[in-house]
């Protein structure tokens, strides 16, 4: 008798070891720390292949997660919301890609922003002679000036 009170109160003394260390396990929270496997070009060639697919929300958030250490993914982001009519925002991402970078499709990007959407085409020009003065072999770049250069020239007024 007296060994099975013994086992009795082992077993008890056992049970409220088991259930006080669920709750208490249960009942603080937990600090998770996840790493992001990817690197950053990798988020961009991601972004890349969803805004092929005209995945644009997927694009944003792979080159949101690459801005902080590719900044050219705000030249990349404003792709988009250039795409999306979104000028305002376009220009504002194109900007920071310029601060941040001096990246020559930044320079172009915004002049040929500013032809589209048809002003500020005195900075659009500056902007594109800038972008042929860092890529002079760039055809593309050469052509938004010329466009750029044209559309101006038909806003000025011959004189009298």
């Amino acid at each position: 008798m007296e060994k099975n009170r013994l086992l009795d109160a082992c077993y008890k003394t056992a049970g409220l070891i088991l259930l006080g260390t669920a709750l208490v396990s249960c009942a603080l929270p937990r600090i998770v720390v996840l790493r992001d496997p990817l690197t950053a070009e990798e988020h961009i060639d991601l972004g890349l292949i969803y805004e092929k697919n005209k995945e644009f929300d997927a694009a944003l958030k792979e080159y949101e997660a690459a801005s902080p250490k590719l900044p050219i993914a705000f030249l990349y982001m404003g792709n988009i919301h250039f795409q999306r009519g979104e000028f305002d925002v376009a220009e504002k991402l194109y900007r920071k890609a310029l601060d941040k970078t001096g990246n020559p499709h930044a320079y172009n990007n915004l002049a040929w922003l500013y032809y589209v959407s048809g002003r500020r085409l005195e900075e659009a020009e500056t902007l594109a002679k800038k972008a042929v003065e860092l890529s002079p072999d760039s055809e593309d770049f050469k052509d938004t000036l010329a466009k750029i250069e044209e559309k101006r020239k038909g806003q000025v007024s011959p004189s009298r």
